[in-house]
């Protein structure tokens, strides 16, 4: 993820995300090292695109999080639903 993910950018993730899922790859990790804002719809986009990956049997996980996103994401208790990790080698480790 590059940037921003709000109501601009997150429905062209979540169908990207959801394409991925329906050709059966549903162990996603997403790299958010140049994210630099999430917004609550972006929080919405992951919601719905960790439940994707879970409906399929698989996972969605968050690599390289910035801490201004860490922290959104930490005080909406999206830490409890979606694990990130520092790097994508973890993540990677952490869906397979």
């Amino acid at each position: 993820m590059n940037g921003r993910l709000d109501g601009v950018s997150g429905p062209d993730l979540e169908a990207r995300i959801a394409a991925i899922v329906e050709r059966g790859d549903v162990r996603v990790v997403l790299e958010c090292g140049q994210m630099a804002y999430v917004s609550s719809a972006g929080l919405r986009v992951l919601l719905i695109s960790a439940r994707k990956c879970q409906q399929g049997g698989g996972k969605l996980a968050i690599a390289a999080l910035q801490p201004e996103c860490r922290s959104v994401m930490e005080m909406s208790g999206f830490l409890s639903i979606i694990e990130c990790h520092e790097t994508n080698e973890a993540a990677l480790a952490a869906v397979a």
